[in-house]
């Protein structure tokens, strides 16, 4: 068969007015125009033409079509100004059925609401759509440019195995079953750590992959079981190289996708992060910054304020803008998140022009502490000031919280600001024997200002910074990535101090401790995930609106009934039995 057509029907102008054009899609729309006419909106993935057939033709909804005919300007006052073929139409038509189609299941225009779940059943009409075709082409330069970014820079594209032996990386394995050797299993990979570290150790220098990665982790707006990454590994470098790299693969994809290349990346540590925003992923695009009031209660005589740390934002005209109902609400949700509850003062402008704080609080409060409030988060009249008075961790967790609900801008809003967080916990807590909880997988490297606390022990060992680092957008985390441990004594260190024996770590690792023994570069990585970039460039909130075929919240595929039961057979031939659910 030859190509049946001869132009796309978005890409058509007023420039081919007079031509003789043939274009094949999807019927969008069908008007009756008089007895005799009738104009047909003609969909590809391009767009939308209109073409004016005879009426005799039986068209209906999503019917596959073929349509020849002459281009020509539409009539005077029947111009459509939202339509790129707006001032053209398709006239003495011919037409040909390639495929007629049952009554789609849902309307295909993009300002209909559709349940999720009837979407992905029929995902194949749901990728007609116009935002669903934009998203995966969006995709598809994103993947184009960082390929060609990576290359440039010296990186060479391995593929790792998708059958490997489960390993501990912080989520749970998606595992299958081996035929051949009957109660062993393969674990999918959550990530090609390991194997990239090995083409370091192999002398590969620098390599990368668009990878396809797997974890039985709960599923939300920013989290599917499977997802892409582009994961790269680099020798005889430090952070800063892979700063520069992966920043400039993650530039070249934002300039491929929106014509516009972001400027330098900003770096902040953990730290200030948590101290800043209550959040190891920061959203820079808006401002209520987490101030530190605690020295200024220092003197209260306030139970309510006699704790460890005091930290405040202001709600600029919240005073006026939120309820009591909705402070109470606000309040719930500050209990709900660990704090015992939530101080709230509205600012007010008095007789002589200076602000104050109202609220029942307050008669438990100094002149001098209220003034602080005031002075240190910048309150004005018509304000809001919102106070946690609790632990320092969960002071800026819920502070951080409440930033967030009250002040986020919407995804597409306030531009794409990237920012690099770094110097991360080596663990991340104690348990109950007072062994550390890492932060990070046990092969990343201690900070080298650091290194001489994991001999002392104790709570010091939560004041060990890592080379570990997060590339963060928009309050998204887009990926994580760290100097790795290559030296033999530090890694037996914090083995130790994670409580890996000799056995244990050889057990689960020994063939990368077996690799390094024959001579381990310095080297260092990152992954940054596609999807995640990808929804952020597409204005998404959700990653699912750019995957084509994504799984829903509860995991399930309600296009092929996935997950679903095997029959006894193959149960059998792969030594398995399904015992019922416990209870």
């Amino acid at each position: 068969m030859t190509n049946l057509r001869t132009d796309y029907c978005g890409e058509l102008r007023t420039a081919d007015i007079d031509r003789t054009v043939s274009v094949c899609g999807w019927v969008d729309r069908r008007r009756e125009h008089g007895e005799h006419l009738a104009f047909i909106d003609l969909r590809d993935h391009t767009g939308v033409i209109q073409c004016v057939v005879d009426e005799k033709h039986d068209l209906r909804s999503e019917y596959v079509v073929r349509i020849t005919g002459s281009v020509r300007p539409r009539l005077e006052g029947t111009v459509n100004t939202s339509l790129a073929t707006g001032e053209i139409e398709v006239g003495d038509c011919e037409v040909e059925v390639l495929s007629v189609s049952e009554p789609p299941p849902f309307p295909l225009h993009d300002r209909v609401d559709v349940d999720e779940n009837i979407r992905l059943r029929y995902r194949y009409v749901d990728l007609r759509r116009a935002k669903m075709q934009r998203g995966l082409r969006l995709r598809a330069k994103v993947n184009r440019a960082v390929r060609l970014a990576m290359d440039r820079q010296g990186f060479v594209e391995i593929e790792t195995p998708m059958l490997v032996a489960s390993t501990p990386e912080g989520a749970r394995d998606f595992v299958v079953p081996s035929r051949l050797n009957p109660g062993s299993f393969y674990a999918l990979p959550q990530s090609p750590q390991l194997f990239k570290q090995l083409c370091m150790v192999g002398g590969v220098d620098r390599y990368y992959q668009i990878a396809r990665c797997l974890r039985d982790e709960d599923l939300r707006a920013d989290r599917q079981f499977e997802f892409m990454q582009l994961d790269a590994e680099m020798s005889f470098v430090g952070q800063d190289e892979v700063f520069a790299c992966i920043g400039e693969a993650v530039k070249d994809a934002v300039e491929a996708a929106t014509g516009e290349r972001p400027g330098p990346i900003a770096t902040m540590t953990w730290l200030d992060a948590q101290e800043r925003y209550g959040s190891d992923k920061p959203d820079v695009r808006f401002g209520m910054e987490l101030t530190e009031l605690t020295d200024a209660f220092a003197h209260t005589e306030s139970k309510v304020f006699t704790v460890p740390c005091i930290k405040g934002i202001n709600l600029e005209g919240g005073a006026d803008s939120l309820g009591r109902n909705a402070i109470d609400e606000l309040t719930d949700k500050c209990k709900r998140w660990g704090a015992k509850g939530l101080a709230w003062f509205r600012v007010r402008a008095g007789g002589n022009g200076a602000v104050a704080l109202e609220g029942a609080l307050t008669k438990f409060m100094s002149d001098a502490e209220q003034a602080a409030v005031v002075d240190r988060l910048g309150c004005a009249d018509g304000d809001l000031a919102l106070i946690i008075a609790d632990t320092r961790r969960t002071a800026n967790h819920v502070l951080g919280l409440l930033r967030l609900e009250l002040g986020r801008p919407p995804v597409n809003e306030g531009g794409l600001n990237f920012l690099w967080i770094t110097e991360f916990p080596l663990f991340e807590a104690l348990d109950e024997a007072g062994s550390p909880i890492p932060a990070h997988h046990p092969f990343t490297m201690p900070h080298p200002d650091d290194v001489h606390l994991l001999d002392e022990g104790g709570n010091a060992l939560l004041d060990v910074r890592s080379l570990a680092y997060d590339l963060v957008l928009n309050g998204w985390e887009l990926g994580s990535g760290s100097v790795r441990i290559h030296r033999g004594d530090i890694q037996s260190r914090v083995f130790g101090l994670l409580g890996i024996g000799p056995e244990e770590a050889e057990a689960k690792f020994g063939f990368l401790l077996d690799a390094f023994r024959y001579g381990a570069p310095p080297h260092a990585g990152f992954a940054v995930g596609l999807d995640r970039l990808v929804a952020l460039l597409a204005g998404e909130e959700n990653i699912r609106e750019v995957i084509a075929f994504p799984k829903t919240q509860s995991g399930g595929d309600p296009l092929t009934n996935a997950p679903s039961p095997i029959d006894d057979r193959h149960l059998e031939e792969l030594g398995l039995r399904v015992l019922p659910p416990a209870t």
